[in-house]
């Protein structure tokens, strides 16, 4: 358990006065279930009631600032920016960003399954992670932590068409749809002076959206709202043909 919450601390940038709290955030049901004690010991702790906390901080948090950073907006333009990460969706990918899945405590089952990358499970634990960091030091570092894992995306959203980006509105969708977290790729083209960018995004292990741009985020923009759109169209992952496109090179 030292060395996953030694993992948690790193990637999040705290540490924990109460290291027994880093360590309930990161235990999944599946292994609590698992767990063996004496007669008269108490089972380990799941994360789910400190997620179920995590989530209400979450969203003060996202709330009270964008509330503060955006005084021209109305009711419905702050609310579509929130819903555009805090939601399943975007944890997931910020969870995948910071590889919270190789510090859970998954069981055995649930490990084989593939539980170390599935949206649901690393989302819940994000939210179990700010939770824990609450109980811990209280609203400034729970604030610090999530407006430095959310800050861009937030900015990203309030330009982003009705409130909400492409990128946003596929992860969204490839969450729910498909419990997957898109993946993009990239490569660059051009002197440093005028240097076109060529995105591409795969979910499933099948590319399904391509774009590009003058920068990476227009790229990643664009190739995003291909995906999306192939998606709302209908098409899904595994039952149509790849769009034949530009080769994407994998490091982004």
């Amino acid at each position: 358990m030292y060395e996953a919450r030694e993992v948690l601390e790193r990637s999040i940038g705290y540490r924990f006065n109460n290291p027994q709290l880093a360590s309930i955030a990161l235990s999944h049901r599946s292994w609590v279930a698992e767990q063996i004690v004496g007669e008269g010991e108490a089972k380990p702790e799941s994360n789910e009631r400190i997620e179920f906390l995590g989530d209400a901080v979450l969203g003060l948090v996202v709330t009270t600032y964008i509330y503060d950073r955006f005084p021209a907006l109305s009711e419905g333009e702050l609310a579509k920016i929130r819903a555009s990460v805090v939601n399943a969706g975007a944890l997931a990918e910020v969870a995948t960003e910071l590889d919270l899945g190789s510090a859970l405590f998954l069981g055995k089952g649930e490990d084989a399954s593939g539980g170390r990358e599935k949206p649901s499970i690393l989302a819940d634990a994000m939210e179990a992670v700010i939770g824990a960091v609450y109980v811990d030091g209280g609203w400034d570092p729970s604030e610090k932590l999530i407006l430095g894992l959310l800050g861009e995306r937030i900015e990203e959203a309030s330009q982003g068409p009705g409130g909400q980006d492409y990128k946003t509105r596929l992860q969204e969708l490839a969450a729910r749809r498909l419990d997957q977290i898109p993946v993009y790729r990239m490569r660059e083209e051009g002197p440093d002076h005028a240097k076109k960018f060529y995105a591409g995004v795969l979910l499933a292990n099948q590319l399904m959206g391509e774009g590009e741009g003058r920068s990476k985020k227009q790229a990643e923009q664009a190739a995003a709202r291909s995906a999306w759109e192939r998606m709302e169209a209908g098409e899904q992952p595994g039952k149509s043909s790849n769009s034949s496109g530009r080769e994407v090179d994998s490091n982004a």
